[in-house]
């Protein structure tokens, strides 16, 4: 699918396991071809992550499986959806998007999901999907 904004195999190699919330974690993870790094805040509870394993994790905006908008809640099983086939899926808002000064023009995309965070810096012309305010669905597996 076309419409998705980030799809990436992605490797842990850092977990900070002090957060300020209980039972989160913050992982720190780079694409396999290093082009894109990333934090994210993690429920650890639900979806324990460990360093040194891959994960396939998509950004969309949609969870549809023919690319429409999201546009009502559908009860579990009653829909075929990209959710059916990932094992943590998390619904949030693109608050901010920036340059990273220090890393040669990467561009640097935060989003908020609930209060769990996603930082993602990479080069900017494959970030170009993104925009502020932006409903996102990520979703992630392990590889």
């Amino acid at each position: 699918m076309d419409e998705f904004h980030f799809d990436e195999i992605v490797k842990v190699f850092d977990i900070d396991q002090e957060v300020v919330y209980d039972k989160v974690s913050r992982i720190k993870a780079k694409s396999e071809d290093l082009v894109f790094e990333l934090e994210l805040d993690v429920n650890s509870e639900l979806y324990p992550m460990l360093t040194g394993e891959k994960y396939r994790m998509l950004i969309s905006n949609t969870l549809n499986m023919d690319a429409s908008a999201v546009t009502e809640y559908f009860p579990e099983g009653k829909q075929k959806s990209l959710a059916d086939k990932f094992e943590y899926v998390m619904h949030g808002l693109l608050y901010k998007m920036a340059e990273d000064k220090g890393t040669s023009g990467k561009v640097v995309v935060y989003i908020s999901f609930g209060g769990l965070q996603l930082m993602l810096k990479g080069d900017p012309l494959k970030m170009y999907k993104f925009k502020v305010d932006q409903k996102l669905f990520l979703l992630v597996r392990k590889i």
